[in-house]
C-alpha cells in the first residue's frame, strides 16, 4: 500500500482529552503513523478548554505525529474560526496527499486546500448547529455554512451515524460514508485517587462524564437522582466548555443533596479510576454525535443507563438500560430500579466490555478511513 502524507485539522490540540474530536484524531493519527504514513496535525494555540491549569507543553511531535501550532485569536467564538483558517492555509501550501478536516465549523474552510488541488475529506462528528450554544448568531451561520461547504468541496464525507447519513442525503442529496468511532479495552484501576479526593469506593457511585452543557441532560440527571432512595453518590465529572453559567445553575440545582459531587475536568489515572469503579454510568443526552464516553464506559465493563436517542441506542443495542429522553420521571424509575436491583447491574456489567470491544474497533476505523483516502 502506498504511503501517504496526511494533514488533519479541526481538533483543538493533541495530545488532549478536551473533547471527543481530540480523542478521535489522536487514535486515528497514532495508528496511521504505525502503518507508515506521514501525519501532520495542526493544533490551535491557547488554553485548555477547562482552564489554563490543564495546559500541556506545546510539542513538535507526539508518537510519531508531526504537530504544528497555528495562530489563534483567543476570544470566545473566534478561536476555532481563526485557527481553522490558518490551518487550512498551511494545509493548502503543504505537500499532502489528503487534508482531513474534523467537524462542521472547520469545514467552512474546505475550499482553501481544495483550491490548491488537495484531496479533502471531512468528518462530521455531529450536527453542531443543533447544540444550544450554536443555535443563533454568527456561530450558527458559520457552522451551517461549514456544513454546506463540506457538501460542496469535500471529496469524501464521513459521518458517525445512520441518522446523520440520512440527513445529508435528504437535505443535500449527498452520499456519505458511515464510519463510527472505535474503542480499546482498558486495564481497570482500584479506587485510590478518587477515594482520597472524594471518598469514593468501588460500586458506591453513579457516574456521568462529559462536558457540562445543556444538551447532555445533566438537569434531568440531578432532578431524577434527588428523588432516588439510595446511599450511592452521584459523580458529575467534566469541564464547562465556555458554559460557566450553566455549570453554576446545575450546582445550584444540586444544592442540598450531599450525595452529589462535581469533580470538574478529569484526566489520566483519576479518569481511569472513575470509569473502573462506577456502579452505573449514565448518559442522559438529548443530543449526541457518537458518544465516545459511552463506548469508553462500556469498555471498562460498566452497566450503562442512557437516553433513547438513536445515537445512544445504536451503540448499546440491548446491552444497557434505557429511559425516555427528557422524561425525568422515567429516568428516576430506571435509576431507582438499578439501585434497588444490583443483580441486574452485575449481569449487565459482565457482558458490556466484550460486546463493545467486538463491535467498535479502532483498527477497523483506521482501515475504513484509509479506504476513503484511497478513493
Amino acid at each position: 500500500m502506498r504511503k501517504m502524507k496526511i494533514a488533519m485539522f479541526g481538533q483543538k490540540r493533541i495530545p488532549s482529552r478536551e473533547g471527543g474530536v481530540e480523542i478521535v484524531v489522536e487514535e486515528l493519527c497514532t495508528r496511521m503513523v504505525e502503518h507508515g504514513h506521514e501525519v501532520t496535525c495542526y493544533n490551535r494555540r491557547g488554553h485548555h478548554v477547562s482552564g489554563s491549569e490543564y495546559d500541556a507543553k506545546i510539542l513538535n511531535e507526539y508518537k510519531g505525529i508531526k504537530l504544528k501550532t497555528v495562530p489563534t485569536i483567543e476570544k470566545k467564538g473566534l478561536a476555532a474560526v481563526s485557527s481553522s483558517f490558518f490551518a487550512a492555509i498551511c494545509c493548502a501550501l503543504g505537500k499532502y496527499d489528503v487534508v482531513h478536516i474534523h467537524a462542521e465549523g472547520p469545514a467552512f474552510f474546505a475550499w482553501i486546500p481544495k483550491m490548491f488541488g488537495k484531496k479533502v475529506v471531512v468528518t462530521i462528528h455531529g450536527l453542531d448547529w443543533q447544540r444550544e450554544k450554536w443555535k443563533s448568531g454568527f456561530g450558527a451561520k458559520f457552522i451551517h455554512q461549514g456544513e454546506k461547504n463540506a457538501v460542496k468541496y469535500a471529496d469524501e464525507i464521513i459521518v458517525l451515524s445512520r441518522g446523520v447519513q440520512d440527513y445529508f442525503l435528504k437535505t443535500y442529496g449527498r452520499k456519505t460514508k458511515v464510519i463510527p468511532n472505535g474503542v480499546s479495552s482498558h486495564v481497570k484501576r482500584n479506587a485510590k485517587i478518587i477515594s482520597d479526593k472524594y471518598g469514593l469506593n468501588k460500586d458506591d457511585y453513579i457516574l456521568f462524564l462529559g462536558r457540562l452543557v445543556p444538551e447532555k441532560g445533566i438537569r434531568y440527571l440531578i432532578e431524577a437522582f434527588k428523588k432516588v432512595e439510595t446511599d450511592k453518590k452521584l459523580v458529575i465529572a467534566g469541564g464547562n466548555s465556555d458554559t460557566c453559567e450553566f455549570e453554576k445553575k446545575m450546582k445550584e440545582l444540586a444544592k442540598g443533596d450531599k450525595r452529589i459531587i462535581f469533580t470538574g475536568f478529569v484526566q489520566g489515572e483519576e479518569l481511569e479510576e472513575l470509569y473502573s469503579n462506577a456502579y452505573v454510568y449514565t448518559l442522559p443526552s438529548d443530543l449526541e454525535g457518537m458518544p465516545l464516553s459511552l463506548l469508553e464506559a462500556m469498555s471498562y465493563g460498566n452497566c450503562c443507563l442512557v437516553s433513547d436517542i438513536p445515537e445512544c441506542k445504536d451503540v448499546v443495542e440491548d446491552e444497557a438500560l434505557i429511559f425516555r429522553k427528557s422524561d425525568i420521571n422515567d429516568f428516576y424509575i430506571k435509576l431507582q430500579a438499578a439501585c434497588s436491583h444490583p443483580e441486574k447491574v452485575i449481569e449487565m456489567k459482565k457482558m458490556s466490555e466484550d460486546f463493545i470491544c467486538r463491535k467498535y474497533n479502532w483498527n477497523d476505523v483506521v482501515e475504513e478511513t484509509m479506504e476513503q483516502y484511497r478513493r
